[in-house]
């Protein structure tokens, strides 16, 4: 049936259908520790009515479909565990419309964040989602990305307003509107957005833009101790400091950046935080900051207002997890994330490390703090076959302590194929209806299948 379909869809895209080894590879590749999966074939649309004819070519031969965007995905979401074909969305990356006015985009899924933001710059505006990598807007909707940014601005649960979606069946469906709130219907938007494709394809998002700040400041400072810089982001939070990011770095992360980006940083764990805002606003947080720091002891407290420091601050966090592997050659990693309610956010993070140190393994650890969100790059030494499962041991553990706080097994890398076991336990039934709700609108289960939910 696969072979049909792709004989079906050679003829609709010529060759913008490739069935080389090498792209096959590509993306059957993941950033993760997954074993490399290719699908059988790899499409590439230029449009949503050729979507429309993959999907319906597929679910007439009952073929696969993985949505693709870039790639940078860490739970194994685009593998394709079933075979198909992978619909890459690189060539549909138009922004459609900008409305400065309604401060919203329209734009086609290939769209990356960075090319986003370039476009907008001329126009005052942005887009905040930042997780790092240079995704796919598609893709980060998909899996509800969120990032740095997320403590002010939000995840994309909060910022897409609308999408189109081609379903299972090739039915081409428009969710939610430009204005910025609507009490009609159940929210079709919201069930999209996170649904890590398993529902349909997302051909065109229209997102919620933000004003460019007047002002932005960003600062880092040290501490002796994980507690002392997890109590100071809780205490911040408490007192309504609006942050537009505060991220923590453990010191075995602090080592890595220091020797991939020759950073100069003690080797301690750091608190790195932004502010947003007028020029008096902006100087009062900072200010008010810095008190708050000071009385958990933080050492070498540094501000950089100028945006090329700032920058470099910013890629600096953002290249942490290449620079951990960068200590660790020929390793690969095991990157996994969970959050809990702030008030818990030092005692998990504490028996996290605890638990790493005495596991025989390395595990920096660094996170989006501000909204009780941190990871672990979980390194395994490919010449150590126990290294795997110790990495999975500590996931698990992880994942435990994050439910028993009333937290989630993952804040923002998704569930994918990496933490399907731990579904179940976190929603109950509320899986149950999740496969209810996938079998309804996906009957023969071709929508990415083996991601998010099992089903028969």
């Amino acid at each position: 049936m696969i072979s049909d379909a792709i004989a079906a869809l050679q003829t609709l895209l010529g060759d913008r259908l490739n069935q080389s080894t090498s792209d096959r590879n590509l993306h059957g590749q993941s950033e993760s520790h997954f074993t490399t999966t290719p699908p059988d074939a790899v499409a590439y649309p230029t449009s949503t009515d050729e979507v429309r004819a993959i999907v319906e070519i597929c679910h007439q031969h009952n073929c696969p479909m993985i949505g693709w965007g870039t790639g940078t995905s860490l739970e194994g979401h685009t593998l394709a565990v079933r075979g198909g074909v992978t619909v890459d969305f690189s060539r549909m990356a138009a922004v459609l419309e900008v409305s400065p006015q309604d401060m919203t985009v329209r734009i086609q899924p290939g769209v990356t964040r960075e090319a986003l933001n370039e476009e907008l710059r001329a126009t005052g505006l942005f887009f905040p989602v930042d997780p790092g990598a240079n995704a796919s807007l598609g893709g980060m909707a998909a899996t509800r990305a969120s990032g740095t940014t997320a403590v002010r601005y939000g995840t994309m649960r909060d910022n897409v307003l609308g999408l189109e979606v081609v379903m299972a069946d090739g039915a081409v469906v428009r969710t939610g509107t430009e204005a910025r709130k609507t009490a009609s219907g159940y929210d079709l938007t919201g069930l999209f957005v996170g649904s890590e494709g398993t529902l349909g394809l997302i051909t065109e998002l229209t997102l919620r833009l933000q004003g460019q700040p007047e002002a932005i400041s960003a600062g880092v400072c040290s501490f002796d101790t994980i507690n002392q810089a997890v109590a100071a982001v809780i205490d911040t939070i408490q007192m309504g400091l609006p942050m537009a990011r505060i991220e923590f770095i453990d010191a075995a992360t602090v080592a890595a950046v220091n020797q991939y980006s020759d950073a100069g940083l003690p080797e301690l764990p750091h608190l790195l935080v932004e502010f947003h805002g007028s020029e008096a606003g902006v100087a009062e947080q900072s200010e008010t900051f810095g008190l708050i720091v000071a009385e958990h002891d933080a050492h070498d407290f540094k501000w950089a207002t100028q945006a090329e420091d700032r920058s470099a601050l910013w890629k600096m966090r953002h290249t942490a997890y290449y620079a951990v592997l960068a200590c660790h050659p020929g390793a690969g990693a095991m990157v996994t994330d969970i959050c809990v309610p702030i008030s818990k956010l030092a005692n998990a993070v504490e028996q996290t490390s605890a638990e790493i140190n005495q596991s025989g393994i390395a595990g920096p650890i660094m996170g989006h703090v501000g909204d009780g969100n941190f990871h672990a790059i979980l390194m395994i030494d490919p010449d150590k076959p126990d290294d795997l499962k110790t990495a999975k041991n500590l996931s698990e553990r992880m994942v435990t302590r994050a439910l028993e706080m009333g937290g989630t097994a993952t804040g923002e890398h998704g569930i994918g194929i990496g933490k399907l076991d731990y579904m179940a336990r976190e929603h109950g039934h509320g899986w149950t209806l999740m496969s209810n709700i996938k079998r309804a609108l996906d009957p023969q289960d071709i929508m990415n299948p083996g991601k998010l939910l099992r089903q028969n």
